[in-house]
């Protein structure tokens, strides 16, 4: 017991300090930002402001610098709004969280429903019970379109 605390401790330590990649690539930090003037993810966009970011993120990669570490330059410079990617600790968590639980919640709503449907259906198909009088009209009446 005591050694399966210890690992969950271990592990709660160790997972800030694997949050940030020490070697990100530039695909992947790209990837993650959008750019200030057109609002397009930064490696889809051309602008200046793009290059100019895209050649930072290149020298600052080269320089060995982590992902953190870029990544709090360029929100410095250019604002929260630069991140693509919403955080995934605080407030910014519900960003996450709401989507999947909403589409969880559905599927568990679907299948519930689908359950109660299947139990209460009647066994007879609708119009099977009609009166006799009404079912010798309707025989009489596809007897003259058959005719």
């Amino acid at each position: 017991m005591r050694l399966v605390a210890v690992a969950a401790l271990a592990l709660l330590l160790a997972a800030p300090a694997y949050a940030c990649a020490q070697h990100p690539t530039q695909g992947a930090m790209e990837a993650e930002f959008v750019c200030p003037e057109c609002h397009t993810p930064l490696d889809e966009s051309n602008s200046l402001i793009a290059q100019q970011m895209k050649a930072h993120i290149r020298t600052w990669i080269a320089s060995g610098w982590n992902e953190c570490r870029i990544k709090s330059t360029l929100v410095a410079q250019f604002g929260p709004a630069v991140v693509g990617v919403p955080a995934t600790h605080g407030f910014d968590l519900l960003a996450w969280a709401l989507p999947l639980g909403g589409g969880g919640l559905a599927v568990l709503l679907v299948g519930v429903g689908a359950w109660a449907w299947s139990r209460n259906r009647d066994d007879d198909p609708p119009g099977v019970g009609l009166p006799a009088d009404l079912d010798r009209r309707v025989d009489e009446e596809l007897a003259r379109f058959d005719a």
